[in-house]
């Protein structure tokens, strides 16, 4: 699937927005996300860190977690921007990875300037899916 040019800006000058709100007093690292939706709906959100570390959370997840406690559950692309476009952690790439391989992924700076393009699947190659899991029986 292929996005035009001005979806993609939207969609990281969504996340460039949202990450005004990032509430970061301890890293100092805020970040933004915006996710697309199959349905055209955009659900952005923020890092939220604790004072006890482990609570915290990405704003890519809030975005995800955002769009699926709304009824979503596919995804054309993602945006991510943080002050000098660092990539998404690791459960972030997990979570991305549980509703498709195939997202979308930008990741751009402060400015809104792309960083990288990808995929979920080129974030996370090798991804541990549904699939993955045993079969139970009823």
């Amino acid at each position: 699937m292929s996005l035009s040019a001005e979806t993609r800006e939207r969609l990281i000058e969504a996340a460039r927005q949202a990450r005004q709100w990032a509430y970061a007093p301890y890293s100092h690292y805020a970040v933004g996300a915006a996710v697309l939706t199959d349905s055209g709906r955009v659900y952005d959100g923020v890092n939220v860190e604790n004072a006890a570390y482990p609570t915290s959370i990405c704003a890519e997840r809030v975005a995800i977690f955002k769009a699926v406690s709304e009824g979503e559950r596919h995804f054309q692309a993602i945006a991510v921007v943080t002050g000098n476009g660092g990539a998404p952690c690791g459960s972030c790439r997990q979570v991305m990875a549980e509703f498709g391989l195939d997202t979308q992924v930008w990741i751009a700076d402060a400015d809104g300037n792309l960083v990288q393009e990808t995929t979920v699947a080129g974030l996370l190659p090798g991804a541990f899916l549904p699939e993955h899991l045993p079969a139970t029986s009823g």
